[in-house]
Parts: structure tokens; sequence; C-alpha cells
């Protein structure tokens, strides 16, 4: 692995994510030359906000057309790079076919920027943007893990293409990207995976399950209380932080669970309560259980999500990160009240 100076040019796929967005902010201010990957050229006032962080900062930017689902999509793109940061995952607003839908397109997806990597040799490295949910299927899966905390060394194996499917697309594109990297010795691979990402973001548009949650909490979805769903929480700057040291710390190396802090949704609302409760109809209490499966089907989850997933603990050892990073995490307190701050100012709610 080569010293950090001589990864000059970097290669971002999906750069008008919200992860993206950060990750290309630090790289423009540390002076490196970014090549970023869009699903459209003609949409200039998409990628408006990656413009000007270039215009104030000493690294430049090129844009490059691409798509996931189209062979050597991202060859053009990849020319020249050292690094390549794969943040790209299909975005789909209403699902019909899981296999169709999710998991070929992750799959292929992670082919093709992989195989743009194997045809470049100026690649060293691949930072793949994996997620929590390439770890574990359901919180309840937390009874299966050595020491009941889930780590780098556990695998999602209780999602299939029936059951979790988005979480069962994470996985197996993750899988897909250490079988690829295992097939070569030209680069090699880390990958980062965050659980929930909060926190502001660079442009308006951006898309997470972040800002679905603190949506349905602004706009009285969950007034009459937030289901007992725990789960990981972390700062989309932290996230950044973790990506830039991922891809040019010569010792990083395999999986990073990238979790801040074990919460849940009702805490993040009773984090925003002071400054927001009385404006805003914000959850002060618990659903039942049999509540929250008993309307499970009318806010898109499966009744055995809920039995697999409210009320279970959730717990997750980021100490490998912290170890080796030495990173110290923004409070969620921050994250969470920037984050709604700014939907407000952009009338997201």
């Amino acid at each position: 692995m080569n010293n950090q100076d001589s990864f000059k040019k970097v290669l971002v796929t999906g750069a008008t994510g919200y992860v993206a967005g950060w990750v290309i902010k630090k790289l423009l201010e540390k002076g490196h030359d970014v090549h970023a990957t869009v699903r459209n050229l003609k949409n200039e006032k998409k990628r408006e906000h990656l413009v000007q962080l270039a215009k104030h900062s000493t690294g430049k930017i090129t844009f490059f057309e691409a798509d996931l689902l189209k062979k050597g999509s991202f060859d053009e793109a990849a020319n020249g790079c050292h690094l390549i940061y794969h943040t790209a995952s299909p975005f789909l607003l209403d699902v019909k076919d899981n296999l169709k839908q999710l998991v070929e397109p992750a799959l292929e997806g992670t082919a093709n920027v992989l195989s743009a990597a194997n045809k470049n040799s100026s690649v060293k490295r691949v930072v793949v943007t994996s997620s929590v949910a390439a770890i574990y299927g359901d919180a309840i899966d937390l009874n299966t893990t050595k020491n009941n905390v889930f780590t780098e060394e556990d695998w999602n194996e209780s999602s299939s293409i029936n059951h979790q499917a988005y979480s069962y697309s994470k996985v197996m594109a993750e899988k897909e990207a250490w079988k690829i990297a295992k097939s070569q010795n030209q680069w090699d691979l880390v990958t980062v995976n965050p659980s929930l990402v909060i926190g502001p973001s660079l442009n308006n548009n951006a898309t997470s399950a972040s800002f679905d949650i603190f949506k349905q909490m602004a706009d009285g979805t969950l007034r009459f209380g937030a289901p007992a769903l725990n789960i990981g929480m972390i700062d989309v700057r932290d996230v950044a932080d973790i990506h830039y040291w991922a891809g040019f710390n010569p010792s990083a190396k395999g999986r990073y669970l990238s979790s801040a802090k074990d919460a849940s949704i009702l805490e993040i609302s009773k984090i925003l309560t002071p400054k927001y409760g009385d404006k805003y109809p914000l959850p002060k209490r618990l659903l039942p259980k049999f509540l929250v499966k008993l309307l499970a089907p009318f806010v898109g989850m499966t009744r055995k999500e809920v039995e697999n997933n409210i009320g279970h603990p959730w717990k997750a050892d980021h100490s490998k990160l912290v170890k080796e990073m030495n990173i110290q995490f923004r409070p969620l307190e921050v994250a969470a009240n920037e984050m709604f701050q700014q939907m407000i100012d952009a009338e997201i709610v």
C-alpha cells in the first residue's frame, strides 16, 4: 500500500448520495482530484452542491455518467484512479420484484465497479460502503452471536429473497466484493458497515432511511407512539471520516462496523423534544408490540419482521474501529438536531 500522497486521483461512485457528498467534500478539501459518477450528466442541478464544494477547495472534480447495471460503465471514470469508493446503490421507491430490483442490481453494480478496478492498473485500494445489514438481518440475530453483540465477524444469515430482501441484497453484494477481491492481487478491499446514518445532508435531495424516520416523527405518523425498535446510529460526517481513513491508511484491513451508539426511535424523539416538541407531534411513548404487529401490513412491514425486531435489544461492538482509527464519535444529539432543523428549513417536514 502506498502512502496517502500518492493517491491523488480518487473515484467516488454514486456521487450525489448522502454519504458520498461528505466523502467528496473531505477529498476535495484535502486536495484530491475526484472522479464522480452520476446517473445522468444532464441533471446539473442535482450535482450543483458538489460543483460549489470544488470551487472552494484545493481539489477538483470531474463528473462521469455511469449505470450500475451497464457493463463497462465505470471503466472511463476509474481510468488513472488510485483509490475507488463504491458508495452507489440502487435507489427504488416501489419494489415489486426483490430479485430483479434489489438483489441483481446490487450484485451487478458491485461486479461492474470492481471490474473497472481490475482494468485499471493504477487502482490500489477499493473501499465499499456496505451496511450493518450485511452483518445482521433481524435484531433477534443478536442471540446467535458469540457474546450477544454484533461484530465484524458476523454475517447476516437470516435474510432471504422473501424476508428482509434489502438486507439480503447488502450481504450478497458485500460477499461478491470479497469474492472478487480474493481473485486478484492488484488492489486490496476494505468495507465500511455503518448502522443508521443521521445528520445534515449537503443537498436537500439526499435519500436515507433516517430521513423517512425523521419525517414520520414530524408529520404525525408516529404521534401515538414509536415502535420499540432498537438500532445503531452514527453521524454522517463520522461515516465520511471513516471512509477517508479506510481509503488512505495503509493498515486499514477487512470490515469496519461503524456505529456510534445503540439507540431507539424514541430516544431520538426525546433528543428533539426540548427544541421542537411544541411545534411537531413527536412520539412520547412506545407503541405496544401487538399494535405494531396489527398495523404492520399498512406501514410496509411483515408481521415476521415485527416479531423479530420490535422489543429486542440491539448491541454492536465498534472497538476495532476505535482502536485502529482512534475515532471520537460526534454526539447523536448534534446530528439529530442539525438534521431535523435542516429538514424544516428545506420544507421537507
